[in-house]
């Protein structure tokens, strides 16, 4: 799938996804096509930023402990001001825990690394 950025963290994978989006039915189905894509992951977190038609804004840790996942995210899109954009970072996990720090870490960076990617394409 284009717009992928891949990171490996203490055996953990994860791999960061961006797309631009319209309504909330577009991050619906992306994120639907990515479970279905990553049957075997063991999170699948995202944030997205919707300003045109209506403000939607949401942040989503799909399991990992609150705040370290969906947040960092969001605030890699915050921080860069961009508005009609989901970013979607899916985890396998390896194995070793991360600790809240090290998620944090990892979710900012995969997302960090995807949004670059993408605005460069």
């Amino acid at each position: 799938m284009k717009n992928m950025f891949e990171l490996i963290e203490k055996k953990s994978k994860f791999y960061g996804y961006v797309y631009s989006v319209e309504n909330l039915e577009q991050v619906e189905k992306y994120i639907a096509l990515l479970k279905k894509e990553h049957k075997k992951c063991t999170h699948i977190c995202y944030a997205f930023n919707i300003k045109s038609p209506v403000n939607l804004a949401k942040a989503v840790d799909d399991g990992e402990p609150s705040g370290t996942a969906g947040k960092p995210i969001y605030n890699v899109i915050d921080k860069k001001g961009l508005s009609n954009i989901l970013v979607v970072v899916v985890r396998y996990f390896g194995g070793v825990k991360l600790g809240a720090g090290g998620l944090v870490r990892a979710y900012t960076k995969c997302a960090s690394n995807a949004v670059e990617k993408y605005l460069c394409k």
